[in-house]
């Protein structure tokens, strides 16, 4: 592993993150590279990590930019895990998005135990409606 580099930006393409979700583990719909597309033009902010010209990780987040700020998609390829990308990607988002705004997402249940350890709080009080496909 080279140094990694911080970029934001919409400076991926489809075929890109559809990578990265796969060598994650993350559970998205990877082969659907129209959808994937659509996912990084309506995001507000994107933040990337690389090793060198190598996509490693991703925090893909909507916000309003004044109130809350809903983080989306939070995936590191596997290889890098572990290494401080994901809570490095957190910091530079929050530092986007300044103090006035919440940071909100809901886990994969494999990712329960990890985002308290990069300061997010366990919250009772959420509800979703599920996508349907």
């Amino acid at each position: 592993m080279g140094i990694i580099t911080y970029k934001e930006g919409t400076n991926i393409n489809a075929e890109e993150l559809s990578q990265l979700f796969i060598s994650s583990g993350i559970k998205r719909p990877s082969n659907d590279l129209n959808r994937l597309k659509r996912m990084i033009e309506n995001s507000d902010i994107i933040l990337t990590a690389w090793d060198d010209a190598k996509l490693v990780g991703i925090a893909r987040a909507i916000t309003d930019f004044c109130y809350c700020c809903y983080l989306s998609d939070l995936a590191v390829n596997k290889e890098y895990q572990k290494c401080g990308i994901g809570g490095e990607l957190i910091r530079l988002l929050q530092e986007r998005i300044g103090e006035e705004v919440s940071l909100l997402l809901l886990a994969s249940p494999s990712a329960m135990e990890y985002y308290p350890k990069i300061g997010f709080e366990t919250v009772e009080n959420g509800f979703k409606i599920s996508r349907i496909r």
